[in-house]
């Protein structure tokens, strides 16, 4: 079997301006994380569980991503949260990157320490576009098979951290933590892994730490 890897030219206009938001991100000293994902393993409730407790102590806001509706967008703005929503213009598989600079700079930017984006649903397309944020954030659902890194490893090559969710459904499931990360690190044997359920709370508290240990380095960078 041939392997066929694609590298995208610095040059090119997309890197361009991607390079053009990390370097106002990192001007302005704003954490961004990109939040990757399949459709319906729980990005939206992750975020609605953990940006208030956040937004208790840092100015954070959200770029939602939808091809459709702006479901998403509406939960997370009952919450009291700001957020932009993308909705035209997204392509059926990712965010371009003018769209994603559009919606940043839509954004109130003075102040601000965390900013999410959460990209649509798709595990494959989003991982190889550089929105300049700081850290690609991958979630996996324990209800969508152990074998998921090891089919689009792309995501999870790409990924800061991991975080495996619906843990508590995972034995009524009958899914297998142990082979999903171990799945996980046969991809990306560095990669920082999290256990989490974004239903119960379990072990949010350590993705929560993780975040503000990264707005602390953004800020003293």
């Amino acid at each position: 079997m041939t392997e066929i890897q694609i590298n995208k030219d610095p040059r090119s206009p997309e890197q361009r301006i991607a390079q053009q938001v990390r370097q106002d991100l990192l001007r302005r000293k704003i954490l961004a994380l990109n939040l990757i994902s399949s459709p319906g393993s729980g990005k939206t409730t992750l975020l609605e569980q953990t940006l208030p407790r956040l937004a208790q102590r840092y100015k954070l806001a959200v770029v939602e991503a939808d091809c459709a509706t702006r479901n998403d967008a509406d939960r997370l703005e009952k919450l009291g949260i700001e957020v932009e929503m993308i909705c035209a213009g997204v392509t059926a598989c990712h965010i371009p990157q003018p769209t994603a600079k559009r919606a940043i700079e839509a954004l109130n930017l003075d102040g601000l320490e965390l900013l999410v984006i959460e990209n649509v649903g798709n595990l494959v397309c989003p991982a190889d576009e550089d929105l300049g944020e700081d850290h690609k954030i991958a979630l996996l659902s324990a209800a969508e098979g152990e074998d998921k890194p090891l089919k689009y490893p792309l995501l999870f090559q790409c990924a800061s951290l991991v975080l495996l969710n619906k843990i508590d459904a995972a034995d009524a499931l009958g899914a297998d933590l142990d082979l999903m990360e171990r799945n996980v690190r046969a991809t990306n044997p560095n990669v920082e892994v999290l256990r989490i359920s974004a239903r119960t709370g379990e072990g949010l508290e350590r993705w929560i730490d993780w975040i503000e240990t990264r707005i602390r380095q953004k800020r003293d960078a």
